[in-house]
């Protein structure tokens, strides 16, 4: 495969540096929308169904500062440090990566007590101790969540470009890619491969429990070890918290030729405290414009 683009995780702030980073890297004459490969991780899903499905660099930063342009979201009460210290609790006596994907798929369905509808629910639906249910906050309505993805994407058919969004079993831990041919609509593929443990609900498909592939690595940029050319878009950075080999040196090995591009200070500083705000995607398409330019 050619040239292929690696869309990273980062909440709406995420969604809107890698709009405007996409943006300010056209105005200098690099368009990156052109890849013969989009893989999308949480934010990145949003942003590479965007892409795949025909927006310009322009049309993207347009979404994002433009108030009626700009999708529905919901606000969630989230505080970054007591989610990191949650989440410790969540993953203690954890020894693998994979354990630790099942440690946060629980964690997500302690968090939505949406059952199962019974025409879907397997043999074997997944279920979680009242005592887990106490630990967390509940999340909003899977349905809820839908609309909001919904609302971000202007075309809900999946494209005829190549596009594979990654998410996880939340019961399993197992990664599992979505693309065209996985006969799931492109908004629950999204929403799925966006579905933050214990923030947002995870996503119902066939009967089974679906949340955020960055519980995986941020970016999954190993799907990728088939390309020539990958430009890895991170804006939760590159380090890799999932006990996988250094990706990135793997895919160099293997003779691609990589460019990673992380947000820089004046990006970091509008994302503020909360990447989950929607009163931060103005300052940081900004900024994120801003340093596409300078790149």
């Amino acid at each position: 495969m050619g040239f292929t683009l690696v869309l990273g995780g980062g909440g709406v702030a995420g969604i809107a540096w890698m709009a405007g980073l996409l943006a300010g890297l056209a105005d200098t004459g690099q368009d990156l929308t052109d890849a013969d490969d989009i893989i999308g991780t949480s934010a990145g899903a949003t942003i590479g169904a965007q892409v795949a499905s025909g927006l310009t660099p322009a049309d993207l930063y347009a979404r994002q500062v433009d108030p009626a342009l700009q999708s529905r979201e919901i606000t969630p009460s989230f505080d970054m440090e007591k989610y990191v210290a949650d989440l410790g609790v969540w993953l203690t006596g954890v020894t693998s990566a994979e354990e630790g994907r099942r440690a946060m798929g629980r964690l997500a369905l302690a968090a939505f007590t949406e059952p199962v509808p019974e025409v879907d629910r397997p043999a074997a639906a997944p279920t979680v101790p009242e005592a887990d249910r106490s630990a967390v906050v509940s999340t909003v309505s899977e349905a809820d969540r839908l609309a909001v993805i919904s609302s971000r994407l202007p075309f809900h058919t999946w494209p005829t470009r190549s596009l594979r969004l990654v998410a996880v079993d939340a019961e399993t831990g197992s990664p599992v890619v979505f693309t065209r041919s996985s006969g799931v609509d492109l908004v629950v593929a999204v929403a799925a491969s966006s579905a933050v443990p214990g923030v947002w609900p995870p996503v119902t498909i066939n009967g089974r429990r679906y949340i955020d592939g960055g519980v995986r690595t941020g970016h999954n940029a190993d799907y990728a070890l088939s390309a020539s050319r990958v430009v890895i878009l991170a804006p939760l950075g590159v380090e890799d918290q999932s006990g996988q080999t250094d990706v990135i040196a793997d895919l160099r090995a293997g003779g691609a030729d990589v460019t990673v591009i992380v947000p820089d200070e004046a990006s970091l500083v509008a994302f503020g405290t909360n990447p989950l705000d929607p009163a931060v995607k103005v300052p940081t398409a900004e900024a994120g414009r801003a340093q596409g330019r300078r790149i």
